[in-house]
């Protein structure tokens, strides 16, 4: 046990130990730090072993310093405090002249004269070997400018066509639903229409999904009666599934609800998606004028313009449910090509397109006169939606041009 320091003596450091008392007992006073010989802190005594009797239990036993080896000391070996950082000194690396090397490499990049800006490389390349790495920039370039058809399957027209006229009936609307409607007449659904038609060349849409949006309201209008309040709804529903069904990316459901003037909520409509949906029993792959006009196209290549007059002319039986309710699409469809061919060309119903269809000029006769007197009448009519539509530029004004008087087979 050790007694507690004195007041003069407890700051202090550099005191000499006070010699042991007879007896083996210490003075009274804590044990002092070693003496720091010219106050030289950082220098770190050598330490010897300690003779005598040491205390076992010491983690410095058999250390002393090497001042105090011939004097008794406690069985604890006294350090001197050393700032951190100060046990050893590191070598200091003699600094490096970079004078004779900035020197040498002054006169290397020198010696190379003047910069000039990059050449190209003269290195003529043969592509005379077949290497799967070289790109014919041909191949690509008409590619591009030559976009692929879906519909361009040689191997598969005669069965894709096939399917179709098959499925054209079971998706047929009935001929005489109107009459059958209580408070709706045909004058609507071709306001509704034409609507419509307006809608599909805001949000740029398809030509294919105007098609199908009126098959779904034929459809869903031949089962259901619907008041004259509720047939715009129908209409905004049934181009919401046809623009699911047939673009990329369709129109969100709110813009449907802003392009009738806020006049439905979006609960109504997706209210009456899901019934039209019920009605058709989810059958919304029905074959549709524009697609047996797209494979009469690759049956029978014509020009761009009799092309774009025989889908004006597709649109505009679209308008007026009679009397081409009664007409399957397929039928209507050649119609239109017969009348713009022979408006363009001078010419009817080729052989090649008889063999695909088994549509003979008689067959086809009652569907042509209907349609040829409409396209007769475009002009007058109160509707002419269709017909803004073909005016522009992208569609070869093929709505301008004035209708034959006859036409004959």
């Amino acid at each position: 046990m050790f007694q507690a320091p004195l007041l003069e003596d407890e700051n202090r450091e550099n005191v000499q130990p006070a010699k042991p008392q007879p007896g083996g007992r210490h003075p009274p006073g804590r044990p002092a730090l070693g003496l720091l010989q010219g106050n030289q802190r950082g220098s770190r005594p050598q330490v010897i072993p300690v003779q005598g009797h040491p205390n076992l239990n010491d983690e410095n036993y058999g250390k002393i310093p090497a001042g105090k080896a011939g004097s008794k000391q406690p069985a604890f070996t006294i350090h001197v405090d050393e700032p951190d950082g100060a046990c050893r000194k590191r070598p200091v690396a003699p600094k490096k002249t970079l004078s004779n090397e900035i020197i040498t490499l002054n006169a290397t990049v020198t010696s190379l004269g003047t910069r000039k800006p990059l050449a190209p490389l003269e290195c003529t390349m043969d592509f005379s070997f077949d290497s799967p790495m070289v790109l014919d920039t041909s191949l690509t370039s008409d590619v591009r400018e030559r976009p692929v058809s879906a519909n361009n399957v040689p191997d598969y027209a005669e069965d894709i066509h096939k399917y179709l006229r098959e499925m054209e009936v079971a998706c047929k609307p009935k001929v005489g639903y109107m009459k059958k409607q209580p408070d709706i007449t045909s004058s609507m659904r071709a306001i509704l229409i034409d609507w419509l038609v307006e809608v599909g060349e805001e949000y740029q849409l398809q030509s294919e999904t105007l098609y199908l949006a009126v098959n779904y309201i034929d459809r869903f209008l031949s089962s259901m009666s619907v008041l004259r309040g509720k047939l715009q709804l129908v209409g905004t529903a049934a181009m919401l599934l046809a623009s699911k069904f047939e673009e990329i990316y369709p129109p969100e459901v709110a813009e449907f609800v802003y392009i009738t003037d806020d006049t439905y909520t979006k609960k109504q409509v997706l209210k009456m998606e899901h019934l039209i949906l019920k009605v058709l029993s989810f059958d919304l792959a029905a074959p549709t004028v524009h697609q047996f006009l797209t494979q009469y196209f690759q049956c029978y290549p014509l020009t761009a313009k009799v092309q774009y007059l025989s889908m004006y002319l597709g649109e505009l039986s679209l308008i007026d449910a009679d009397p081409f309710l009664k007409y399957l699409p397929s039928a209507i469809a050649a119609a239109a090509l017969i009348v713009a061919n022979y408006t363009i060309t001078g010419t009817a119903w080729p052989e090649s397109l008889v063999q695909m269809t088994g549509y003979t000029h008689e067959n086809l006769k009652p569907c042509v006169l209907d349609l040829h007197q409409t396209y007769l009448a475009a002009a007058s009519h109160t509707q002419q939606a269709v017909r803004e539509k073909y005016k522009t530029a992208k569609h070869h004004g093929v709505s301008l041009i004035d209708p034959p008087e006859v036409v004959t087979f």
